[in-house]
């Protein structure tokens, strides 16, 4: 194993020997705007106390130039990963001088260079143990300390950390910032964010505290940045957590910066959290967009308290941070905000995230047995967020809403600056809620997978039938049309289910829906005449929430292969064009869209892939004027004519100006850039064409996008440079690594690129030896064969038992997925 994988118990006797008191990092990074310079320097003086003679610090750069321990040149070991440190006192201060890299895969400290004006632009993303790129550290969660951090940076360029600066020392071409100590923090959640940054500042106040609040983002991208819309959204929560956690917020200020080429959504940094720039919409977004950056936004808030205040001992408990947060943004997106449908977008969306990772073989508990590093990086996945959050709301159901506030505000005031584990939370809830929870942790927290919910008819009763059985506490709603035609609710009954069988008493209704109100997590089947009834009348159901859980239940049966996919896509084809909800309009289109590349035979999928495109332009061109659903259209559309050239004239008449576009819709640079890509994948667009599109759009989304599309050319010497730039131009970004994967994929030309099977399953071990997990991740998953068998993974499994084991759950997932693909497939009459 390297020793940059660190494991669960080599970290648990290092905490257990050290005892960290602060940390002071100063960083030089005058070097970034010339980009011929791969490095910077860092040094660290970290004051700790030790019970053992030796241990170590982690830290992956260039070189250590030096280390001194209490004031005395050492030899300590470097070894790439690991810097060595012997002969220690009782207490210790150890100085570190380092050159660290920058970095272009968004580990550690990130540097980009903006085209628009060729301005530098750096900032930090560590989780779950990327500081040590940055660094020299104790990388764990569980040996928190203060930080104070001192940046030497351009002149004119904006430095913000997780504290307000304390000092700003202007030295002519230089700044030297030194920003207040931290109070106790883990190191994955410190950051520097430098560069010349658009910011808009305001603030919160609640009582006698006043919170200082920034939005930023790039100079060229300022002119979109709607900072009002944002930082109303960032008072609506601080609103609604000081009034429910009651625990003034501890961090000082509150900047958040919307960042490039980011990895995540978002990350929770105290007092400067970080975003995607795709939060920043340069042309028209839908409601379900906006909703669901206002989601992002209070999720990272919540991570204020559970995460930041309180933080997990070791990655097993990850769930004690991402499944709150996952819970609370949902919850203050509807109570505190516009967007009071928030848990329609998160039944439907969330959730079904949640139930394919739970439903693959690699699937583990929301309290994980996390060993190791590289195990943790995997993890931060659809069980820990979503499952884990709609477990939550089940438990929320379950203790009642008082109870589980006050255990929480307990919990803050029992841990602040501290580390727990699942013990310490549950002793909190059972206190104020006067539950034994331990069995309801060990039904919820502690097993794999989820139970299927049918309701039964036998004789004149009915059961309630579940597959894997936990304990529910559930509506099961009857619905019936009422004097205009409507699906309305008539009446719920609440249900508390434990075995596999629970009688019920109820009148059958044209629609029953187990689990109305989303209140459990768990895939629910409709009855046969349930199903009947949605597929002459889904558009009936008035309710937001009720139409979302049909919608989930509809795609649950087909990928389980117990709804012909085909009557899945004609019911997209009837309704998706009336849904008025954009998040769950979305989800219906993307959703057609993989059930006819992934679940149909051959001939059916040539052919719905014309209708679905047909369906896509009638509708689009259907659409209301400037509407989100009209957005939602072109959008399918474009992904349509990725795979059937049938409408490229017309869409190339629309991006020529030939033809008017829909009255309503404005062809943005990226709604342009989807269709140019549809146009290069099916062979109706040239280099010519990509590249004066380019010129209309010289930006840094115009440049990846330029670079997909001119991957997704149907050509063997396209497909062939854009293989070997993926597997080993390591000058490539993210971004741009994810581009030229898209574009080799683009148009799902097996006969172009099925050579290159045998070359993928020879690469995988080279790949994760040699590349970062983030770029070795996008790599495995992204370039996955699309085969008609699972023989040649299966070769594959059998011949790399000794493999890492990050590794093989990536490859055994991508199996999984394929196999589901040719089952349903065989399914399909």
């Amino acid at each position: 194993m390297s020793t940059a994988n660190l494991t669960r118990d080599e970290t648990a006797a290092r905490a257990a020997s050290v005892t960290v008191r602060s940390y002071r990092v100063e960083l030089d990074l005058t070097s970034a705007p010339d980009h011929s310079q791969p490095g910077f320097s860092t040094t660290t003086t970290v004051e700790f106390d030790a019970s053992a003679p030796s241990t170590w610090l982690d830290f992956l750069g260039a070189s250590v130039e030096s280390v001194t321990v209490n004031g005395e040149p050492v030899d300590a070991p470097y070894d790439g990963a690991r810097i060595t440190l012997r002969g220690l006192a009782a207490s210790n201060t150890v100085v570190v001088r380092a050159t660290g890299l920058y970095s272009r895969s968004g580990e550690g400290l990130h540097r980009f260079l903006d085209p628009v004006d060729e301005q530098t632009y750096l900032y930090t993303q560590y989780e779950p143990s990327d500081a040590r790129r940055v660094f020299a550290c104790f990388e764990q969660p569980n040996m928190k300390a203060p930080f104070t951090f001192v940046v030497t940076a351009p002149a004119g360029w904006e430095v913000v950390s997780n504290q307000s600066a304390a000092t700003r020392d202007e030295q002519d071409d230089r700044q030297v910032v030194e920003f207040a100590a931290t109070l106790p923090i883990s190191t994955y959640i410190t950051a520097i964010v430098a560069g010349p940054y658009h910011r808009v500042d305001s603030a919160w106040s609640r009582d006698d505290l006043t919170v200082p609040l920034g939005v930023l983002c790039r100079g060229s991208l300022a002119q979109y940045l709607d900072a009002d819309t944002i930082l109303q959204v960032t008072r609506q929560g601080l609103d609604f957590f000081a009034d429910n956690f009651q625990f003034p917020y501890p961090w000082g200020k509150y900047d958040q910066v919307f960042v490039p080429e980011y990895n995540l959504g978002a990350m929770e940094n105290p007092g400067c959290v970080t975003f995607t720039e795709a939060y920043v919409f340069r042309g028209a977004a839908t409601d379900a967009q906006y909703e669901g950056r206002a989601n992002t936004i209070l999720h990272e808030m919540a991570h204020m308290w559970f995460g930041d205040l309180v933080t997990m001992q070791w990655w097993d408990d990850l769930w004690l941070k991402e499944s709150f947060a996952d819970y609370m943004g949902a919850l203050a997106s509807a109570e505190a905000t516009e967007w009071t449908d928030a848990w329609v977008a998160f039944a439907n969306r969330r959730k079904a995230w949640a139930y394919s990772q739970d439903q693959l073989p690699t699937t583990h508990p929301i309290v994980a047995d996390i060993v190791d590093l590289e195990a943790a990086k995997l993890n931060f996945d659809g069980i820990t967020y979503a499952k884990g959050a709609s477990v939550l709301k089940q438990l929320v159901a379950y203790v009642g809403r008082d109870a589980f506030f006050e255990g929480a505000r307990r919990y803050f005031r029992e841990h602040a600056y501290g580390n727990t584990t699942l013990a310490d939370l549950l002793s909190e809830l059972s206190a104020t809620s006067g539950r034994d929870l331990d069995a309801w942790a060990q039904a919820w927290l502690q097993t794999t997978g989820m139970s299927t919910l049918t309701l039964e008819r036998r004789g004149k009763r009915f059961e309630v039938v579940q597959t894997d059985p936990r304990p529910h506490t559930l509506g099961i709603g009857l619905y019936d049309f009422d004097e205009s035609g409507s699906l309305v609710l008539t009446d719920r009954l609440s249900v508390d289910i434990t075995g596999r069988r629970t009688p019920v008493e109820l009148t059958e209704t044209p629609l029953v829906l187990l689990n109305d109100g989303d209140l459990t997590y768990a895939k629910v089947r409709l009855g046969g005449f349930s199903v009947r009834t949605v597929e002459a009348s889904l558009d009936r159901i008035v309710d937001p929430l009720a139409r979302g859980l049909v919608w989930s239940a509809l795609w649950n049966a087909t990928r389980d292969g117990e709804l012909d996919p085909r009557r899945y896509l004609e019911v997209a084809r009837r309704f998706a064009p009336t849904e008025p909800n954009t998040a769950l309009l979305t989800a219906a289109t993307t959703n057609a869209a993989f059930a006819i590349g992934h679940y149909l035979r051959n001939g059916d999928r040539d052919r719905w892939r014309g209708e679905w495109l047909e369906t896509c332009w009638a509708t689009l061109w259907a659409a209301e004027p400037g509407s989100g659903s009209q957005l939602v259209w072109a959008r399918a559309t474009a992904s349509a004519a990725t795979l059937d050239e049938r409408r490229a004239a017309d869409i190339r008449a629309l991006l020529d100006g030939a033809t008017p576009a829909p009255d309503g819709l404005s062809l943005d640079p990226d709604l342009r850039w989807l269709l140019w890509t549809a146009l290069a994948a099916t062979g109706y667009a040239d280099p010519a064409d990509l590249d004066a599109e380019l010129t209309r759009d010289d930006t840094a989304s115009g440049r990846t996008a330029h670079l997909r599309a001119l991957a997704a050319r149907p050509d063997t010497e396209v497909k062939a440079q854009a293989w070997e730039s993926a597997l080993t131009d390591t000058s490539l970004t993210n971004d741009h690594l994810d581009a030229t994967i898209g574009g080799f994929r683009a148009g799902d030309r097996r006969d172009l690129i099925a050579r290159y099977d045998s070359s993928y399953f020879a690469a995988l071990t080279g790949l994760w030896s040699q590349r970062s997990i983030e770029i070795a991740r996008r790599l495995v998953v992204g370039l996955f064969p699309a085969k008609d068998s699972t023989e040649a993974v299966d070769k594959w499994l059998t011949a790399n038992e000794d493999a890492p084991a990050a590794l093989r759950r990536l490859v055994v997932e991508q199996r999984d997925h394929l196999a589901r693909d040719l089952r349903v497939r065989s399914r399909a009459k």
